[in-house]
């Protein structure tokens, strides 16, 4: 009896010491990681941006399931592109062409030009649902507190620079950026990571072009483990 009450205080001391090991960063990093082991979830990620912003994109919807679809929706202005992957194939819906596989969205259709299905394929291809997104951003966050407002902390010059480029520029011709700066909170209730927001700014130049931007972008959670995708088949077709 004697022994396993000494056995019993011994593993009650290491779990409080494991506790209060545990660092805002480790407290994201594991609400992101249990999200992304839910069998599905929902999200919808809001953007906004200075007024003088020639460009105001819209909310985005979208809905994954663990080893399954992802969908999801981006609206801009009045028009909604809708996007399906499925491990690493792709299925793009625009107005113009339909369904379309990433094959037939970035072949070269001979016109020249921009060529907007290929842009939202390779969008597709480089977007992160929000348990890796949060992942990443907790990665690129330092000092990260807990405060009234959620878990808070500045991004590195490195992870503002890439937000505000939207992960362009792999061949190093995508724009430059100067004096990128950024902040990222978390929410996370009951272990479950429910919302998270970055803010970025910096100069943006681009083929002779400055730009200075001025961006929050919002994700809300949602609907874990209740969440039921739906699929065309147009679009499972495309898939295959």
């Amino acid at each position: 009896m004697k022994r396993n009450l000494l056995f019993s205080l011994a593993m009650l001391a290491a779990g409080s010491l494991l506790a209060a090991d545990s660092s805002p960063k480790d407290d994201v990093t594991s609400a992101a990681t249990a999200l992304g082991n839910a069998q599905n979830y929902s999200w919808k990620t809001t953007v906004e941006v200075g007024d003088n912003s020639r460009f105001k994109p819209g909310p985005t919807e979208g809905q994954t399931e663990k080893d399954g679809y992802t969908t999801v929706t981006r609206h801009f202005n009045d028009n909604a592109i809708e996007t399906v992957t499925k491990g690493t194939k792709i299925a793009i819906k625009t107005e113009d062409n339909g369904w379309q596989s990433s094959a037939e969205a970035t072949q070269d259709n001979g016109g020249g030009g921009f060529n907007a299905a290929r842009f939202i394929a390779r969008m597709a291809r480089d977007y992160k649902a929000p348990a890796a997104e949060a992942a990443s951003l907790a990665a690129q966050a330092q000092d990260l507190k807990v405060g009234d407002n959620g878990i808070t902390g500045n991004l590195t010059e490195d992870g503002a620079k890439t937000l505000l480029t939207f992960r362009r520029g792999r061949n190093g011709d995508g724009p430059t950026v100067t004096n990128p700066k950024g902040t990222v909170t978390f929410w996370i209730t009951d272990g479950k990571l429910t919302k998270y927001q970055y803010h970025v700014t910096g100069t943006v130049s681009f083929n002779g072009n400055d730009r200075d931007v001025d961006r929050t972008t919002t994700t809300e959670i949602k609907d874990i483990g209740t969440t039921k995708i739906e699929v065309p088949d147009d679009a499972k077709k495309k898939l295959e």
